[in-house]
């Protein structure tokens, strides 16, 4: 079992890299965690609609070519599910139970995912119809991800 996050952009903040690297670590004990990370295109203030396009595009290209054809593949923009952490859990069991044995979730950058990463997706996950930094939402999943797994295992989880 392979769990991967592909995202655009680097963490910046060693806090976020310390909490990821923590997740990672606890995250071995069931599966292959792995944060990828694309480049991001600058993004000028205001951009037209023709800049985010561009932008987006590049952006898509370059998660797109992580993607492998057998990746199963959950992209986290507003509009998708919003589960409860046990209804992530069970459905990240009934996914491996199902032979799902490569997993990516996708986060885009600063202005969200194209189309084409959305049309390549799976499904689509929400956290909440709030905006994220997109460093601390990487560490965010990446708790869920393991929480998910303690619960699978019937481990005590804090809730």
């Amino acid at each position: 079992m392979q769990i991967s996050i592909v995202c655009v952009g680097k963490v910046k903040e060693k806090f976020y890299r310390d909490a990821l690297a923590e997740y990672g670590k606890r995250l071995g004990r069931y599966t292959k965690f792995s944060v990828v990370e694309v480049s991001d295109e600058k993004t000028p203030d205001h951009p037209t609609d023709v800049e985010k396009e561009q932008i987006l595009s590049k952006e898509a290209e370059r998660i797109l070519s992580k993607l492998s054809e057998k990746t199963y593949v959950i992209a986290l923009a507003i509009e998708g599910k919003r589960p409860d952490s046990v209804e992530l859990a069970e459905h990240l069991q009934k996914l491996m139970l199902t032979g799902k044995s490569n997993i990516a979730f996708v986060i885009g950058g600063s202005l969200g995912l194209h189309p084409d990463v959305i049309k390549r997706s799976d499904e689509t996950l929400s956290f909440s119809a709030m905006t994220f930094p997109h460093q601390l939402m990487r560490v965010i999943l990446a708790e869920q991800i393991y929480r998910s797994f303690r619960i699978i295992s019937n481990e005590p989880y804090h809730k």
